[in-house]
């Protein structure tokens, strides 16, 4: 009982969506404006800081919906894998590797992550499955969220926005998994990197925008922290989600600092929940029933 269209340009998805019940990605405002009878948009993604510059949709009866959970599992594994790096020097190892030279034993000081604090900034679904494995490394978690979420008894420290100063002085790693909000745009900047321990490790996977990019490269290239890891960066704000990093962009060279092209959520996986949550949703709307993972629009996540 269902026809589907497919849209592979913006001007087929104007002509489609005029006649479209619901949708299954997301819209530019063009494309949204074009809609007559649209109920329901299911995003691929989790992140939807894209609905900012579509503000009709935001304030329109249109229920929109997320994949937030398809990909939290190969996020966190990405993120993870990302902290095992930096901690354990996997760097170093391969440069010495490709160079045929048998690493001095006291060159090579690696860090082991049972005993360290990991600290896990927003404890959505990314954010507890990240707070799992670090549990699982006999690490001590503790976790900032917006609201008063539930959370699991190994976490054993938790505090509101108000509490960041006191998480990001005890932390040994933190880990940024919040949405890009009007609230936490810049959330990171020199002020809070420099509360961090020297030693100290900082990941973010969620979205760009969230870390003061200058202020971490300046507190890498001073020894500020340890070493940072970036699946996500400011350029992609402007423009657009996987645009590659620009070769002039001084983030190429900053020392210990691992970039990656917005790919922690890529697996066959994360594949498979974002249909089967798209399965779930469709089944509902055509049974008329309430639908999962509904985004508050106005708070963006």
């Amino acid at each position: 009982q269902v026809e589907f269209a497919t849209a592979q340009t913006p001007k087929e998805a104007i002509k489609e969506i005029a006649s479209a019940d619901a949708v299954w990605g997301h819209v530019s405002r063009e494309v949204f404006l074009a809609a007559k009878r649209l109920r329901w948009l299911q995003h691929k993604g989790a992140g939807m800081n894209w609905m900012l510059k579509v503000p009709e949709l935001i304030e329109s009866d249109v229920v929109v919906t997320n994949s937030s959970g398809a990909a939290a599992p190969t996020i966190a594994e990405r993120a993870f894998g990302m902290l095992i790096s930096l901690a354990r020097k996997f760097r170093s190892l391969d440069s010495a590797q490709r160079a045929r030279a048998w690493l001095d034993y006291g060159e090579y000081k690696p860090v082991g992550l049972a005993g360290l604090t990991l600290g896990v900034l927003g404890l959505g679904k990314i954010g507890n499955a990240f707070a799992k494995r670090g549990h699982a490394f006999d690490m001590k978690v503790i976790a900032v969220d917006a609201n008063d979420v539930p959370r699991a008894s190994y976490i054993s420290g938790f505090w509101r926005l108000d509490g960041l100063s006191e998480f990001l002085r005890r932390a040994d790693a933190v880990v940024v998994c919040v949405p890009l909000t009007k609230e936490t745009q810049g959330m990171l900047g020199a002020n809070e990197l420099a509360l961090m321990k020297p030693s100290a490790y900082l990941l973010a996977v969620s979205r760009g925008g969230i870390v003061d990019e200058h202020a971490l490269s300046c507190a890498l290239k001073e020894g500020l922290l340890a070493g940072a890891g970036l699946d996500v960066m400011q350029h992609e704000n402007l423009l657009g989600e996987h645009a590659p990093l620009p070769a002039d962009s001084d983030l190429w060279e900053v020392p210990n600092l691992i970039l990656s092209p917005h790919c922690s959520g890529k697996s066959e996986r994360t594949n498979v929940m974002t249909k089967a949550i798209l399965r779930d949703n469709l089944e509902r709307f055509l049974a008329g029933m309430p639908l999962v993972n509904v985004v508050d629009k106005r708070r963006g996540y």
